[in-house]
């Protein structure tokens, strides 16, 4: 297996439509103002946040089950920016559409940016041939207010490709989360 670097992430974007929209640079200003940087960047792409967060609150003292999720434990926004309660999290979702070829294995980490603010975001690995909106999960771990921009840098994308093909892909056994668009709760 090996990291993918920017020629092939850019080739592939290109060509497979495996990120739409794509950037093939760094982006880090728009209209003179900076931006945590988004696109491609040596090894990886660092993704955007949409403008669709659900914020989870526990103004109905839910329980938290994965297996019975409560869509009402949310508080739903649209919105360029996101402030994210002490100690609770956000859902949001990639202004990027994946489309993950079958010999390879994405792996999401947050930027350093939110890193350093005590900002932690979640992402599972992206199996081959999984499509869709990226859900994003954004921890606050401090004790005070967290912002996340949208339509800005959230995380980076790492591409990992195998010597050889799987022999079954997450679109080959249905996987529940397959085409997902917009921001997608738990489904059991």
């Amino acid at each position: 297996m090996s990291i993918k670097s920017d020629k092939w992430i850019r080739r592939m974007a290109e060509s497979h439509g495996m990120i739409e929209p794509f950037e093939p640079g760094q982006v880090k200003t728009r209209d003179n103002t900076r931006l945590v940087s988004y696109g491609t960047s040596s090894y990886g792409y660092d993704v955007r946040c949409a403008r669709e967060f659900k914020i989870f609150t526990n103004i109905n003292s839910t329980i938290v089950d994965p297996k019975a999720f409560d869509p009402t434990s949310f508080v739903d926004i649209e919105a360029d920016v996101c402030i994210i309660p002490p100690n609770s999290f956000a859902l949001a979702r990639t202004v990027e559409y994946f489309r993950i070829p079958r010999k390879v294995l994405t792996i999401c980490l947050g930027k350093s940016t939110y890193a350093r603010c005590g900002i932690i975001v979640n992402v599972t690995p992206l199996e081959p041939e999984w499509e869709g909106h990226v859900t994003l999960e954004f921890s606050n771990t401090t004790p005070l207010p967290a912002k996340i921009y949208a339509n800005e840098g959230v995380a980076q994308m790492l591409f990992l490709e195998s010597d050889e093909e799987c022999e079954t892909s997450y679109k080959d056994r249905g996987g529940k989360y397959q085409g997902q668009q917009g921001v997608t709760l738990p489904r059991t």
